[in-house]
């Protein structure tokens, strides 16, 4: 018979400063899912561990121990290779929406189980529930059949898959212990080994609008997740990415589908396409598709202005109960009562548009959520938005918001004003790609 492992002998162990073993990070885990564990229990190690940090060889038996906590996607019937990306989250960050149609279209195909946003961060759930009818709920069976048919499938995460995963983070988010870089490894690569994935590509931010603010931090995460990833035979790079202003045009649900079938389309923004060919290049190239990067671009593009990337969009869509008119016609999407244009108060050249500004705006019309529970309306956001360095005019449009009333709209045009800065002098947009982690 086991040693009983009691978890406050556990707790006290990490509390002191010690290396938990497999066995007892095992036990943890098993009591999140099994409740052996009693919430309090839960909560006392992970700030534990928020305090005293995890080794690589801890934070390895803990993605491994969270992964088994539940199934693992079987996709052994799809015959393509499997990849698929991570983004730990930004402003106007609808990268998925596109990239994935783009990659699978390139012959790689493409699960991604995402989540909701909370905070000023948005989901890709949310973006895609937009979609009238769409369906995120598919079961792991509906989930492979579909990958197998058509290589794309962008749901939420299952009962089935990593379990101990939402139990976790549901108390780290109200335990102030979400910031803990050993946790955010776990959380990530449980979720993602677990859609039965062959390789994997992060897009990690930092800056303003990122939910790592630090780049050296930021950094670090891309370092432990590639090298736990590749410890658990799962070749993964990571791309490191600027968030100082929102990506692309658009902040708000149904307008960010509707700039990512713009992309789909050739006419995405600069900077949005900058980051979508270079998580896709890494992409196609771990999942042994391109012979280079220049090679991973160009067939990125050609999916592109041939119409197939367009078209896997249209296939998703459809196998997942969406209204397919969407793609030719964004009006079909959610439409917002009110639109209005937010005037520049003088001319010059935009040098500021700080991403938490404009994110805390789209929160303010109701498009993000201040607490779990909270329903988005995928109607309201701001799109048109300005980029740093184009010319305006006094009058010009710096944005259009989109609001359910003209007291909402008032309140967020104040706070737009203060996050988008119009000066004398023209200033050029910042460097957005900076390295690639693991290559």
């Amino acid at each position: 018979m086991g040693t009983v492992l009691f978890p406050q002998h556990v707790i006290a162990r990490k509390r002191d400063g010690a290396e938990l073993d497999r066995a007892e990070i095992a036990a943890f885990v098993r009591g999140s899912v099994d409740g052996s564990w009693a919430d309090y229990q839960l909560s006392a190690l992970l700030m534990a561990i928020f305090l005293r940090g995890m080794t690589p060889r801890e934070t390895a038996f803990l993605t491994e121990a969270m992964l088994k906590s539940g199934v693992v996607a079987d996709l052994s019937a799809v015959r393509a290779p499997k990849a698929d990306k991570h983004s730990t989250g930004g402003v106007g960050d609808k990268v998925s929406l596109h990239l994935a149609p783009m990659v699978a279209a390139c012959g790689v195909a493409v699960p991604m189980i995402s989540g909701r946003g909370l905070g000023h961060t948005g989901g890709t759930l949310d973006k895609l529930e937009a979609i009238p009818g769409f369906r995120v709920g598919l079961s792991i069976a509906e989930y492979r059949r579909q990958l197998k048919k058509i290589g794309l499938a962008l749901i939420g995460q299952t009962a089935e898959l990593a379990p101990a995963d939402r139990k976790l983070y549901a108390l780290r988010d109200v335990t102030a212990t979400v910031e803990c870089i050993p946790l955010i490894c776990a959380s990530i690569l449980s979720k993602k080994l677990a859609e039965g994935i062959d390789v994997l590509v992060l897009d990690v931010k930092y800056g303003r609008g990122a939910f790592m603010k630090d780049k050296a931090k930021a950094r670090e995460l891309a370092v432990v997740i590639t090298t736990v990833a590749r410890a658990m035979g799962k070749p993964t790079t990571a791309v490191m990415t600027a968030m100082e202003e929102p990506l692309g045009h658009a902040v708000g649900n149904a307008l960010e589908v509707a700039e990512s079938v713009e992309c789909l389309k050739g006419l995405g923004a600069r900077d949005l396409m900058e980051v979508t060919f270079a998580v896709g290049e890494q992409m196609l190239l771990l999942a042994g598709a391109a012979k280079g990067a220049a090679d991973a671009r160009a067939m990125l593009k050609r999916s592109i202005s041939s119409g197939a990337a367009l078209g896997k969009f249209r296939e998703m869509v459809a196998a997942q109960g969406g209204d397919v008119r969407v793609a030719d016609d964004p009006g079909r999407l959610p439409r917002a009562r009110l639109r209005t244009a937010l005037g520049s108060p003088r001319s010059g050249f935009v040098t500021d548009v700080d991403a938490m500004g404009v994110a805390f705006a789209a929160l303010h019309l109701g498009a993000g959520r201040r607490r779990a529970e909270d329903k988005v309306d995928h109607a309201v956001g701001v799109d048109h938005l300005v980029k740093v360095g184009d010319p305006v005019r006094a009058g010009d449009a710096l944005c259009r918001i989109h609001a359910k009333s003209a007291g909402a709209a008032k309140e967020a045009a104040g706070m737009l004003l203060k996050a988008i800065t119009v000066g004398s002098e023209r200033r050029e947009p910042s460097r957005l790609v900076d390295e690639v982690i693991g290559a």
